[in-house]
C-alpha cells in the first residue's frame, strides 16, 4: 500500500506564516529587537530583517535604536508595533453595565467609553444601538477606523454568527448580536461567552501566560469558566462550551433557572456569597467585595461564615481539575475578594483529593490580577485572532 505524497508549502504560504508568527508576537509580548526575534522564532536573520522590512514599509511596525546599549558593534534594532494601524472594538456587556473600548495593535487602549444598566436600557434593542452610537462617537474622537470586534457576553453564544442563544442573567434569548453589530459596522464582530473571553485575556496577557492548560472560573451574577487545552480555548461544538456553573454539586439544593437543583452556581454564585455574608440578596457588588475584604481581616471568621461556601467551592473545583486536568486554576470576579486563607484551603483540599492534580504534580489555584478590564482585554484579543492574519 502506497501513501499519497504530500505536498510541501509554497514560499508564499511560508512567508506569510512567518509574518503572521512574529506579527503575533509582536502584538502579545510587546517590543522585541530583531536577534531577539530570529532566536524565539526560530528563524534567520536575513529571513526576520526580510519580514521586518516588508511590516515596517506598511506601516505595522517601526524600528527605534534601544535606549540601552550592550556590548560592542552595531545594536540589534527594536521592532515596535503600532497601535494604529490595526484598531479593533472590545465591548464587554455584564449584567449591570456596558463598556467599550477602541483597542490598538500590541494591545494598547486607545479609548473607552461605559455606562449602567437600568430598566429599558438593559434590553437587547437598546444596548446594540447604545453600543453602536457610543463606537460611532469614540472612533471619531479618536480619529481611527476599526477593522473588527469582539463582544464579551454572560450567555451561550453560537460562535460562528455571534448568535446569543440565553443570556438568564441579562434575560436576553435568540439575539443575533453578532449580526446586528457587523451589518452596522460592516466590519466582521465576534462574540463569545464572557468565561471563555476572560480565559483568553488570562492566557495571552494576564496570570496564566505561558500555561498550555489553563482554567479560568469567575463568579458574577452567575459561575462560568473558560478553559485552555493545549495552549488554545476550549470551544465546543459550535462555540457552545464552558458553563462550568450548572454541573450539579448538590442534587438535594436549591433550584437553579436552568431547570437543574443544585448547580455550582447556586451554591458559590453571587446569591450564595451574600446568604453567606448574612447581606440581603441582590444587595450591591460593591457591598459583597467590601464584606469579603473586612472579612479577610479576621481569619478567626473567615470558617464561620465562608465554611459551606468554601466546601462547595472545593468540590466544584476538584471536578474541574479531574476533567481537564489544568497546571493552573485562575480565579475571577468575585472571587478575587476572597480571603487568602479560603484560597489556601481550596488549593490544599484539590491537592489532597484530586487524583489529577496528583498525576500531573500538582494544580496551582491562584486569583486573577487583571482587574475589571479582563473581558474587555479578551474581547480585544478575540478580535484580532482573525486580523493578525490579515494586515
Amino acid at each position: 500500500m502506497t501513501s499519497t505524497p504530500t505536498a510541501g508549502a509554497r514560499p508564499d504560504e511560508v512567508r506569510r506564516h512567518n509574518r503572521t508568527a512574529l506579527l503575533r508576537r509582536l502584538h502579545v509580548g510587546g517590543p522585541c529587537t530583531r536577534a531577539a526575534l530570529a532566536t524565539e522564532l526560530g528563524l534567520n536573520r536575513s529571513t526576520i530583517k526580510a519580514l521586518v522590512d516588508g511590516l515596517a514599509e506598511s506601516g505595522i511596525v517601526e524600528e527605534r535604536v534601544p535606549r540601552a546599549r550592550s556590548g560592542a558593534g552595531r545594536p540589534s534594532l527594536l521592532v515596535l508595533p503600532q497601535p494604529l494601524a490595526a484598531v479593533v472594538l472590545a465591548v464587554d456587556i455584564r449584567v449591570e453595565q456596558v463598556a467599550i473600548a477602541l483597542v490598538g495593535l500590541g494591545g494598547q487602549m486607545l479609548g473607552r467609553d461605559s455606562w449602567n444598566l437600568r430598566g429599558r436600557a438593559a434590553e437587547p434593542a437598546e444596548i446594540i444601538t447604545r453600543i453602536i452610537e457610543s463606537t460611532r462617537l469614540l472612533a471619531e474622537e479618536l480619529g481611527v477606523a476599526m477593522i473588527a470586534g469582539g463582544v464579551s457576553v454572560p450567555g451561550v453564544v453560537r460562535r460562528g454568527d455571534g448568535y446569543v442563544h440565553e443570556a438568564p442573567n441579562l434575560k436576553w434569548t435568540g439575539v443575533p448580536l453578532g449580526d446586528r453589530l457587523t451589518a452596522a459596522f460592516g466590519v466582521p464582530v465576534r462574540v463569545a461567552n464572557d468565561a471563555e473571553i476572560a480565559a483568553l485575556a488570562e492566557h495571552l496577557r494576564g496570570a496564566a501566560r505561558g500555561s498550555l492548560d489553563a482554567v479560568y472560573v469567575s463568579a458574577d451574577v452567575g459561575v462560568g469558566g473558560g478553559v485552555i487545552s493545549d495552549g488554545a480555548t476550549l470551544r465546543g461544538t459550535a462555540g457552545y462550551v464552558g458553563e462550568l456553573g450548572h454541573m450539579v454539586v448538590n442534587p438535594d439544593g436549591r433550584p437553579c433557572y436552568c431547570g437543574s437543583r443544585g448547580c455550582w452556581e447556586t451554591e458559590v454564585g453571587e446569591l450564595a456569597l451574600c446568604r453567606a455574608l448574612d447581606l440581603p440578596e441582590h444587595s450591591p457588588r460593591g457591598m459583597v467585595v467590601a464584606e469579603l475584604r473586612a472579612l479577610s481581616a479576621h481569619p478567626e471568621r473567615v470558617r464561620a461564615a465562608l465554611g459551606d461556601f468554601t466546601r462547595w467551592l472545593t468540590s466544584g473545583l476538584i471536578t474541574i481539575v479531574n476533567v481537564f486536568g489544568p497546571e493552573l486554576v485562575v480565579l475571577g470576579d468575585l472571587f478575587t475578594a476572597l480571603p487568602a486563607t479560603v484560597v489556601t484551603e481550596v488549593a490544599a483540599a484539590i491537592a489532597e483529593r484530586s487524583l489529577v492534580s496528583r498525576a500531573i504534580g500538582g494544580t496551582r489555584i491562584i486569583t486573577s490580577t487583571m482587574g475589571v478590564d479582563v473581558k474587555l482585554v479578551g474581547a480585544a484579543e478575540l478580535a484580532f485572532e482573525p486580523v493578525l492574519d490579515m494586515v
